[in-house]
């Protein structure tokens, strides 16, 4: 009697969609709760008392409120664009060139902010910069620029290096063949090519600096909040839906940039 073989299909993993599936569910049903509780008439963040948009219209009014969301729009457009200059040079200088003793711990080096935790970079940032506060006298929101923007160089050099990597190098190669400098092949054809990559980085670490915390909070000196670490310090005192409402524009603003990091980096030209 001939044995039936068994198959299946592995394209089936029975269970697998309804773990997911809870997994999303406790992961963004808190965010939903806050979003929700942001256009609550009261004052209370657990108690509903009617649809209104009061605390948005009273966070767009606190002059404390506007104040650490420009700080945190001046840092992250700074940083992001430092940012993502170092890091598009970065990418060109290990992308290419052909492969050399060294090349990989260049990679880790550069990508070595996203491997350490983010307290032990906040911590080595805050000992190097209160030695220099000390000798310079100087303790401006300049430290914050160049943390963020430190931080924030890694983030921009991965979708350029992707970027650079499954570009073909025969444009290049024909424009080298034409008698072009190499500034020209690279201005002419490597730069527009690249920047789909560019917009992506910048972006990404646009977002990663708007809603850094940690770092901020131990670089910064009195004066110097941002508008995550002054949320933050509201919560250590009396917590009410204006959080919620300013919780509710950040997240807002980071889904449309990470939408468009998305489309901006699928961009094939």
């Amino acid at each position: 009697m001939a044995t039936r073989l068994r198959t299946f299909d592995v394209k089936a993993q029975p269970g697998f969609g309804t773990v997911a599936l809870i997994c999303f569910f406790l992961l963004y049903l808190p965010i939903a709760v806050l979003v929700v509780y942001a256009f609550n008439a009261g004052e209370n963040i657990a108690i509903w008392e009617g649809l209104s948009l009061r605390w948005f219209q009273s966070a767009w009014q606190n002059d404390t409120v506007q104040e650490a969301a420009f700080r945190s729009l001046f840092i992250a457009t700074i940083a992001s664009t430092v940012a993502t200059v170092v890091a598009a040079m970065a990418a060109i200088a290990t992308t290419r060139t052909p492969p050399y003793r060294g090349l990989t711990f260049k990679y880790a080096m550069i990508n070595q902010p996203l491997m350490v935790p983010e307290i032990v970079t906040a911590v080595s940032l805050l000992i190097v910069f209160s030695r220099f506060k000390v000798w310079t006298g100087y303790s401006g929101i300049g430290y914050l620029v160049l943390a963020h923007t430190a931080f924030c160089i890694p983030f921009a050099y991965l979708p350029i290096r992707a970027r650079l990597e499954n570009m073909d190098l025969t444009l290049e190669r024909a424009a080298a063949d034409l008698y072009a400098t190499p500034w020209q092949a690279f201005r002419r054809v490597t730069l527009p090519l690249l920047v789909p990559g560019i917009i992506a980085g910048f972006m990404l670490s646009f977002v990663i600096s708007l809603d850094d915390v940690v770092i901020t909070e131990f670089v910064k000196s009195g004066g110097q909040e941002t508008l995550p670490t002054y949320m933050l310090g509201q919560l250590r005192r009396v917590v009410t839906p204006e959080i919620n409402a300013i919780a509710t524009v950040f997240l807002a603003l980071s889904v449309l940039l990470v939408t468009l990091f998305y489309i901006v980096n699928r961009k094939k030209t």
